[in-house]
């Protein structure tokens, strides 16, 4: 199947002007054969094969060509996937600690103290929210309310519309000020340190928020009231999910551990139900995959690597599954849709997964590379296009960009793998990922510019 079409938006990732290439003629071959039969891809830098620094850069993935869609520069077959970077926007508002989205929009927060407001799928800016309580670390969006956590351990809650021009009003802060007091006073009820995640239980209308004090508090929105407050790792905590099909909350620490809690029945007060602990280094990111038939965890670690659990239907038990291996660096975020997983890393890539139907085998259908710097937050959303499945992803890195990918996903049983050896072409492609994993331009400059392989 061929795309054809033309840019919907602005891409600034690459300034250098290669020649045009229809999609059709990107078959998938190892980056080696890419350098040795197509100019085109060339490092541009003058082979010597006897050194290792050579070596590295004959392992460099191909610049994008400029062409509407771009099949995933893997080693291994992989055409089940098209990505086009739609745009990518750089300002000087610093660093971008978090990304929301609903109702058509786009929310990020960074050092400036402001909110800004983009319209989906351009990234055109809408409209900018000014705070005065300092930087904002984390931000959640459901339905016409956002909830922004600043660096004075307080959450903001905020009303927004959408119609000819942005408008938006700040209906409440938590925890709530005493009317009584003559003078500020740290109420018991707030965090003591930096909040660094929050989630929303839809069902019972409580926001959870995780701090790195090593607590979370759970706030009733009806009343704006912290209904519960407890301890939960012996190290900061890092991310939050909750389960909207029956409301169990997942926190993940730098002590490396997860935890699966559960609030019990008429009460407000939550109880330790598992703790998942498969690595020794810090979990820093989380995202659930639930579907009327299965439901993953999958935590993302420093190690570079992202561990998976698959629930248990009748006992409900969490059972580890394996593990996602293809980073160079920490794991630093990741985001779940449908059958889909979207990891951002240190490395400065975004690694998108695929789970198989009814098992627990992964595939890896592409690597993103367009970041200069590692990858802090990601956000995504699906849009069905006819046969093909379509998602629109966000991510920001610390090299104060921001980008926006359109990525399209083939059907399975459209791709090109041939079903008769499916078990020898999993084998297959697990060693070639563990031997010879994809690597990063920019990584691999870094590194070669520290000598570090020398």
């Amino acid at each position: 199947m061929e795309f054809h079409g033309r840019k919907t938006g602005h891409c600034y990732m690459d300034n250098e002007s290669n020649p045009l290439q229809s999609p059709s003629r990107l078959s998938i071959r190892t980056h080696l054969d890419m350098y040795d039969q197509d100019p085109q891809f060339s490092p541009g830098r003058p082979p010597s094969p006897r050194s290792s620094a050579s070596a590295l850069q004959l392992m460099l993935p191909p610049g994008s060509p400029e062409t509407p869609w771009t099949l995933s520069p893997l080693q291994t077959p992989s055409p089940a996937l098209l990505y086009h970077c739609v745009a990518s926007l750089h300002r000087q508002d610093g660093n971008i600690h978090s990304i929301a989205i609903s109702k058509g929009l786009v929310f990020t927060v960074s050092d400036s103290k402001r909110i800004r407001v983009w319209r989906q799928p351009e990234c055109i800016e809408r409209g900018c929210i000014k705070t005065s309580s300092g930087e904002i670390r984390a931000i959640l969006a459901y339905g016409n309310k956002l909830f922004t956590a600043h660096r004075d351990c307080k959450i903001r809650i905020w009303n927004y519309t959408v119609s000819d021009s942005f408008g938006y009003k700040k209906i409440s802060t938590l925890p709530k000020r005493s009317s009584f007091l003559l003078f500020p006073k740290t109420s018991s009820q707030q965090h003591k340190d930096c909040v660094s995640c929050m989630a929303y239980y839809h069902a019972e209308g409580l926001l959870y928020t995780g701090s790195y004090d090593r607590t979370v508090k759970a706030w009733r929105l009806v009343d704006n009231k912290c209904v519960d407050s407890f301890v939960v790792h012996e190290s900061k905590v890092n991310a939050i999910v909750v389960n909207q099909d029956d409301g169990c909350v997942f926190t993940c620490s730098s002590d490396g551990s997860v935890k699966i809690w559960r609030r019990l029945y008429r009460e407000n007060s939550h109880t330790l139900t598992m703790t998942l602990r498969f690595q020794q280094s810090p979990v820093n990111a989380m995202a659930i995959s639930s579907t009327f038939s299965n439901c993953f965890l999958y935590s993302g670690s420093s190690d570079g690597t992202v561990n998976f659990w698959e629930k248990e239907k009748t006992s409900g038990r969490f059972n580890h599954g394996g593990f996602l291996q293809g980073h160079r660096f920490s794991v630093l975020c990741l985001v779940a849709i449908e059958k889909l997983i979207f990891s951002g890393s240190e490395d400065t890539t975004i690694r998108v997964w695929r789970r198989e139907e009814g098992s627990c085998f992964h595939e890896c259908l592409a690597v993103l590379d367009g970041h200069r710097g590692p990858v802090k937050c990601l956000a995504a959303c699906l849009q069905m296009e006819k046969i093909v499945m379509g998602f629109l992803v966000y991510s920001a890195s610390l090299d104060q960009t921001f980008k926006v990918w359109r990525v399209k996903v083939m059907p399975e049983e459209q791709t090109c793998f041939d079903f008769a050896d499916r078990n020898d072409s999993k084998t297959k492609t697990k060693t070639e990922y563990e031997m010879s994993p994809v690597l990063s331009p920019s990584w691999v400059e870094k590194k070669l510019r520290g000598n570090l392989f020398q």
